[in-house]
């Protein structure tokens, strides 16, 4: 896992995207919820490069910070 971790920061060094593995890791998921987020909607957006499937980092962020939530919901239910 160490290995995955260099390779992420290197990458966001370098070129933005991620593959599979490095770009869970930067958002905090396991790489199966990203892959099964992949298939299903409701994951960031990603790119096939080929038959390589890849992250951007920038959407990356955008996708996380638009999963943002409030203390307090409209409905008053837990947040």
């Amino acid at each position: 896992m160490d290995d995955e971790n260099e390779r992420a920061a290197r990458a966001k060094k370098g070129s933005p995207f991620l593959n599979t593995a490095q770009a869970a890791f930067y958002i905090g998921l396991s790489q199966r919820t990203l892959d099964k987020m992949r298939i299903k909607g409701g994951g960031p957006r990603f790119r096939k490069h080929g038959r390589y499937v890849r992250y951007h980092i920038d959407e990356l962020d955008e996708w996380s910070k638009g999963r943002k939530q409030d203390n307090e919901t409209k409905d008053g239910g837990r947040p």
